[in-house]
């Protein structure tokens, strides 16, 4: 058994000390964050760093006024997940295995569009829906935050399917399926991991998002949770707890899915940068 020299052992406790003080510089904002909504203080400079009598008087405040726009962002960011999926499956399928001619040019197209400003977008985007009767409509804003997704679920399924042996489906068809049916039940399957990392990616942005949500919708119908913070701070400026206590949850759902998640999300990403 190898021991270690006295600067080996030097060196792993500063790099240990190194990482240490990074992460609690880096994960002091997200404490700073709860532990000023379990304080009753509405000012962030009188709040104590360790809350001497923690409370939950400004969460219930939070879902009080903020609920529906929790439920809002939900409702939304799935829908937003459901469509990017359906459409960037076959999309990434067919530039994989369809030997198209110009492939790699339409995914680095794909790439290019994640470069264009999301406002750019938004006003464009605003035109079109108020002519189509879009504005201030749950569908809107899901077909518009799906879109935020879109380029990065196909660039990922498609490195991750470009891997998936042909004759696996030649064989389905063998057996009697069509195309279609083997991309549902050969194919898809074996992409998991990679659907369940796309699909992800496609929940975070469209729970992050704060540009469409601003410029489509002109009422608070449909308010999901970013617009509803922006506006709770407008309100209330002056009771941070509250404020805090909407950002605390307003971040359960997202960092739910990426404990749960954790692990498909490191096989998918993986397989598609190998395969």
């Amino acid at each position: 058994m190898n021991r270690l020299t006295a600067p080996s052992r030097a060196r792993r406790a500063w790099n240990t000390a190194a990482a240490l003080l990074v992460l609690v510089v880096m994960l002091f904002p997200l404490y700073w964050m709860i532990s000023t909504a379990l304080q009753p203080h509405g000012s962030i400079a009188d709040a104590d760093l360790i809350p001497a009598s923690p409370g939950f008087e400004n969460f219930r405040a939070a879902l009080d006024t903020q609920g529906g726009s929790l439920v809002t962002s939900l409702v939304v960011s799935l829908g937003a997940v459901a469509v990017c999926l359906a459409l960037a499956a076959p999309a990434a399928y067919a530039l994989a295995q369809f030997g198209l001619r110009g492939s790699r040019g339409i995914v680095f197209g794909t790439l290019i569009t994640q470069m264009v400003p999301g406002i750019v977008v938004a006003n464009a985007l605003y035109s079109a829906y108020a002519e189509l009767g879009l504005v201030n409509s749950y569908l809107g804003l899901i077909l518009a935050d799906a879109s935020l997704g879109l380029p990065f679920a196909i660039v990922l399924l498609r490195a991750f399917m470009v891997s998936i042996p042909g004759e696996v489906v030649e064989a389905a068809m063998v057996d009697g399926a069509n195309r279609f049916t083997a991309f549902v039940r050969i194919v898809l399957p074996m992409s998991r991991n990679a659907l369940i990392t796309a699909g992800l990616f496609a929940f975070l942005f469209a729970w992050a998002d704060f540009i469409f949500a601003l410029t489509l919708n002109t009422t608070d119908d449909v308010r999901p949770v970013t617009l509803g913070i922006y506006q709770f701070i407008g309100a209330h400026v002056s009771d941070w707890g509250a404020v805090m206590a909407t950002a605390v949850l307003s971040a359960i759902p997202a960092a739910i899915l990426l404990i749960v998640a954790q692990r498909y999300i490191a096989a998918g990403i993986a397989g598609g940068s190998l395969k």
